[in-house]
Order: C-alpha cells, then sequence, then structure tokens
C-alpha cells in the first residue's frame, strides 16, 4: 500500500520504508539522528504484566536492530469500555518493567475504547548517522548470526488454545520478554579482540567515531542487521537479500535454534494464520535439500514476536562475534551464510 502513495523527498531521511528496514532514520544534525517505530498487537498470553512485558520488548526491537539506542516512548491503547482497569494498570506497568530495563522513558500515550485489547509503543531513538546498520549490505561470505530460538509463534497459538505445556510456556515467555539489547550493544558498540564491530562497511579506522580506541582488524565487521518478528526467519531474511545487491543465502536448518515444543506443535497442527501467509508470499524464493523435515519446512516461517537479531557479519569475524554474544549471555548461533546469486534466493540445507 506504501508503495501506492505519492512520494515525499526529505534528503535528511536516511532510511525510509524503501526496502522494508526495521525503522526509519531522520538525520538531526551532522552527528545525531532520530530513530523511529512503532507496534502493536493483541494479547498473546493470558497474564497482563507478562502481555506489557512482551509488547515493550517487541517495540523496543526495532530501534535496536538499526543500531540505535531507546531514549522515549508513547503508549498505545486499545481497551474494552467494561472491562476492570486493574488487567490495564498491570499490562500497564509490565510494559514500563521494561522500558525502565531499557533505559527507555515512557513520556505519554494514547488510549481508545475498543472491544478488543491492543497494546504497544512508538519509540524513538537516537543514532550517530554514520553508524546506522541497515538491513541491507549483505555481501557474499558473509556469516549469518542469529540471536534468538524460533518458535514463539506456534507455542502462542497452543497457548490460545489451552493445550501448550507450561514449560513450553516459560522458555517463549522468557524468549518474548528478553531485550535485544545486550546483542546489540555487542553488535553496535562492543569490541571483539582488537575490532570495533559496527564501524560502517567500506570506512577507514581513522573515519570512525570518536569513541573508537586502537587499532581494528576490518574496515567493516556487520554488514547488515535486523530483527526478525512477524515475517519469519524466512521472510525477514528474504527482505536482507532485496536491500542488498546480488546475494542469495544458504540456512543451515540443524543449526537453527528452536524453542522448546515449537516441533510438537507444528507436528499437532497449532499453525497460525500469520505463517500460512509468510510461506504463501515468501516460499516461492526456497528451495530445500530433500533431508530437511517438514516441520523445520514450516517453523523458518513461524511469525515470531520479539524475535532475535540477525547479522550477516564478515567472515573473519564472525567467530569472534559470537563468542562476544556468547560470553555475554545472548544464545547466538551461526545459522548459515551469504553467497553471490543473479537473483535472491534462499536454499534450506539439511
Amino acid at each position: 500500500m506504501l508503495g501506492k502513495l505519492a512520494r515525499q523527498h526529505d534528503p535528511n531521511v536516511l532510511v525510509g520504508f524503501d526496502h522494508a528496514d526495521d525503522a526509519g532514520v531522520y538525520q538531526l544534525g551532522p552527528d545525531t539522528a532520530l530513530v523511529q517505530t512503532v507496534d502493536f498487537f493483541t494479547p498473546i498470553v493470558d497474564d497482563p504484566y507478562t502481555f506489557g512485558q512482551i509488547a515493550a520488548t517487541n517495540s523496543l526491537s526495532d530501534v535496536y536492530a538499526m543500531g540505535g539506542r531507546p531514549l522515549t516512548a508513547m503508549a498505545m491503547v486499545c481497551f474494552p469500555e467494561k472491562a476492570d482497569l486493574e488487567i490495564l494498570e498491570r499490562i500497564l506497568a509490565g510494559g514500563l518493567s521494561k522500558m525502565i530495563e531499557a533505559g527507555c522513558t515512557v513520556i505519554g500515550g494514547h488510549s481508545i475504547r475498543d472491544e478488543e485489547t491492543k497494546f504497544g509503543y512508538s519509540v524513538n531513538g537516537m543514532i550517530d548517522p554514520s553508524r546506522v546498520l541497515k538491513n541491507g549490505g549483505a555481501r557474499p561470505g558473509d556469516q549469518l548470526i542469529f540471536t534468538k530460538a524460533i518458535g514463539t509463534g506456534v507455542i502462542s497459538t497452543a497457548i490460545k488454545k489451552g493445550v501448550a505445556k507450561q514449560s513450553w510456556i516459560d522458555a517463549a515467555v522468557t524468549s518474548m520478554t528478553t531485550l535485544n539489547k545486550t546483542g546489540a550493544e555487542v553488535i553496535t558498540t562492543g569490541r571483539v579482540g582488537t575490532g570495533a564491530l559496527a564501524r560502517p562497511a567500506g570506512q577507514s579506522p581513522a573515519e570512525g567515531s570518536a569513541n573508537d580506541q586502537g587499532p581494528t582488524t576490518n574496515d567493516g565487521f556487520i554488514h547488515a542487521l535486523t530483527d526478525v518478528t512477524g515475517f519469519g526467519l524466512i521472510g525477514h531474511l528474504r527482505e536482507m537479500l532485496l536491500a542488498s545487491e546480488g546475494v542469495s543465502a544458504m540456512i543451515y536448518s540443524s543449526q537453527v535454534p528452536l524453542l522448546e515444543g515449537a516441533l510438537d506443535c507444528i507436528r499437532a497442527g497449532h499453525i497460525p494464520g500469520g505463517l500460512n501467509a509468510n510461506r504463501e508470499f515468501a516460499e516461492c524464493i526456497v528451495n530445500y535439500d530433500s533431508d530437511v523435515p517438514a516441520e523445520i519446512r514450516t517453523v523458518l516461517f513461524d511469525p515470531q514476536t520479539a524475535g532475535g537479531l540477525l547479522a550477516a557479519v564478515a567472515p573473519e569475524s564472525a567467530k569472534e562475534l559470537l563468542d562476544a554474544l556468547r560470553s555475554s549471555g545472548v544464545p547466538a548461533h551461526e545459522i548459515g551464510e551469504i553467497a553471490a546469486a543473479p537473483h535472491p534466493r534462499i536454499h534450506v540445507v539439511g
């Protein structure tokens, strides 16, 4: 729909909606840009406080995916007129707890009466314009590193049907309420060995931020970054390939981390509508090796809530980044690689 609208031309827009990136970036000055995003949805768990936490974690994620630092947020609330306001209070309290953890200040919001509860935030963050990480820019040879397990969509569907095991719920909730803050900090401002990871590709050490100190081993480690949310792993990888130039991707399906119970949910038929929509839309560019099980093919399209960060990393730095993430408590995995191709496509191997 956005493609049908008249285009606005503003030279200060560094990232718009042209390549389906995670957030917009607007330059305010030579060293300052604004990162803007918005997200809200209906409850996916029964506990109001936990729902608020998940909604906040999900809303903050897109700022982290651009390499930004969240600053302020505005709450968006849809709530039934006759519902218990204590439920709304718990939702707001849960969201606030995650905003406080992120160091992001809630400064207001807007509410309307609605028969169905919906909750989320618009979030503003800041970033150095020279250090914006986009979903495009992946290069042949890059390794794909992913920071969370997948399966929240099918497990949430099982929760709604009342058939999810408590261990599945606990694993999914832990994932959905874990901020991408630490992972983003390691990627964007952390240091791996002697390298400053997030130096924009093609930028020499002398051109780096004033905060950079010491030598680097490469002039650009992170070539592309996104977070995996509603379009699933395949959908967001597709966007990365389309936003890059002349590349394809190989996914090692046996190395993709899965939440406990995810495959059980698929085998039992607990498939969300969003998964089917993702598959119908994106599977046309996917090839599978014959030994990739049907349930694995399915879970790759599972829509995630507050999913992990997916980074295309220069091969010589991938192991260092992986070690740094894991040593910081982020359960990162190397799940594939970028290859050269005349057209974006995805090959899934066993």
